[in-house]
This record gives C-alpha cells, structure tokens and sequence, in this order.
C-alpha cells in the first residue's frame, strides 16, 4: 500500500518513508520495555528451592516445584551416591546438607520433628535474611517420641523457629501427599483445595502463596505463626481436602478442639494402625474427616494433576 501510493505521488515518498520510520520507534522502544517487562516477571516467578527432606511429603514438593519450572536440589540423611538415584527420580539436583541452603531463595524443612535438633549447628550461618524458610513438620508421638529442648511448653512451629534460628513460615503440613501429588487444579476451577499458611512475614506468605497456587492449590492465610496451631494434626484442617470457603470455616474458633487435638491426632493413629492393610487415601481420608462432623463429607473427583 505505501508503494502504491507513493507511486500515486512521487514528491511524497521521501517524506512518507522517514515519517513512517519515525512513527515506528516510539513503538520499538515500548515493545523492548514491555518485552524486558515480561521477561523479568517470568524470571521472578520461578524460584530456586533447596529442600532437607525427600520423604512422602518433601520428595512430592520437590517433583511439584520441579515440574513447575523452579530450580530445585534436595538434601536427605542418604549417601550421595542414593540421593542422586532418588533426586533423579524426582526430577532435581542433589545436594549436601551444607549446600541445599546456599543460593536458594526457599528453603523447605520437611524431616520428621525429632530430626530438627540433629541439623548442623550452624547450618543457616551466612543464609541472607531474605531467605524464606518453610516448615512442613508435623509432630507424632509415635514417631518422634518424647521431646526434649521445651517442646512440650512451645507450640510445635515456633520451637521449630528457636531450633533453627530463622524466622519460618508454617505450609504444606495440612495437605497428605497424595492430595499434594494428585488433586491439583487450574486456578478458578470448581471444588480447587486450599492450604493453609501461617507466619510472621507478609511478604514470605504471599510469595510461598504464588508457589503454591502455580503446583495447583488455593492458599488461605491462617495467620502469624502464634496462630499455626489452628492447621496442626487432630485439627478440622488438618488433612481433611477442603476447598477456600471450608478451610477458612475450619480454622476459625476452634480453641474448643484445640484443647482436644493431641488425643484426635493420637485417635486417627490409632485407628489406621490397628488395620491389617494399608488404608487407600480415601480410607485414610475419611478417618480424619470422621472425628469433625462439622466438616463437610467427603465427595471423590476426577483426578486433575497440572
């Protein structure tokens, strides 16, 4: 068309060219910002990650964040040469324990309570500040036994903060890894689960949010980490699948069954224990579910993993 009509008008063509070629860089040069815009904000949504831990439910954060594009090396109590057949299967890096800490913008705890004070002394030494530490324990007496160093006068993530000497941010413990692995949703999509989160950390929260909603998962703030009692075991939050508008009902004012929820959480132990199979998710998850009739029943659904 600009040849056409400059053809149609000779005396215009010079002045048509440079004034074309004018007009265009204004739009080059937005072009560039929005690109280098774009492509800093894509950067910044994916994190480097190190993780102590590969169990059930570390090793399945470890494959979610991989396969959601973070950088991510594990660390576990296994000779190197185990760790790198187990950190291949989940699709990471392996790492030592001193290393799964340095150049990571997340740090993931997910080892059994009693593991905590057997960590390296100073393991966090030199770790800026901004480093996000979360912490995924669960305390079973079962498992980890009596607790010494005050845990018994401490609630369970707030010794675990004094242990480590690091500010931390209560996530993932709420959710079984099967649901973790296997019932993950688009954003909006009906009947999505959702996390509880509690710290003291505005800031932390809402970037642990953003690495959870891009696994598949809805995240609901519980509050400071005073508060992370409510989205401990033998709580209605606890394990129990529940969407947004559940959990959010499931947190709130439970101070009545939080009296009681060392001897809930026991109870469920018990009754999965004293099976003679291994129960299937849905056993397990309708053990829990039993011990909070004001919880929603359990409805089974399609299987989305994204």
């Amino acid at each position: 068309m600009r040849e056409i009509f400059a053809k149609e008008n000779p005396c215009l063509s010079v002045k048509l060219t440079t004034s074309f070629s004018s007009r265009l860089q204004p739009l080059k040069r937005e072009y560039n910002v929005i690109t280098t815009l774009t492509q800093r904000s894509d950067k910044n949504n994916y994190m480097k990650i190190g993780i102590i831990g590969t169990g059930a439910l570390g090793g399945t954060i470890a494959k979610k964040s991989a396969a959601a594009g973070h950088k991510v090396k594990v660390a576990n109590a296994m000779p190197m040469n185990e760790l790198r057949g187990t950190a291949a299967q989940l699709g990471v890096a392996p790492a030592s324990i001193n290393d799964v800490v340095r150049d990571v913008e997340i740090i993931v705890i997910s080892i059994p309570t009693n593991a905590i004070p057997h960590l390296p002394e100073k393991l966090f030494a030199g770790v800026p500040d901004h480093v996000i530490v979360i912490d995924t324990t669960n305390y079973y007496p079962y498992r980890d036994g009596n607790m010494e160093n005050g845990f018994a006068e401490k609630l369970e993530s707030v010794w675990v903060s004094q242990q480590l000497g690091r500010p931390v941010v209560k996530a993932f413990n709420n959710l079984l890894s099967y649901t973790l692995e296997n019932r993950a949703k688009q954003k909006g999509e009906s009947g999505r689960i959702a996390m509880a989160i509690s710290g003291d950390d505005e800031k932390a929260k809402a970037i642990i949010s953003r690495l959870v909603n891009k696994i598949g998962f809805d995240t609901l703030d519980a509050g400071s980490l005073s508060e992370s009692w409510r989205h401990q075991p033998g709580m209605p939050s606890y394990c129990t699948e529940l969407n947004a508008t559940e959990l959010k009902r499931a947190l709130a004012d439970n101070e009545n069954i939080r009296e009681r929820a060392g001897k809930l959480r026991d109870l469920t132990t018990d009754n999965l224990m004293t099976r003679t199979t291994p129960p299937s998710h849905q056993e397990m998850l309708d053990t829990i579910r039993s011990l909070f009739p004001t919880n929603p029943k359990h409805k089974p659904s399609a299987t989305h993993a994204h």
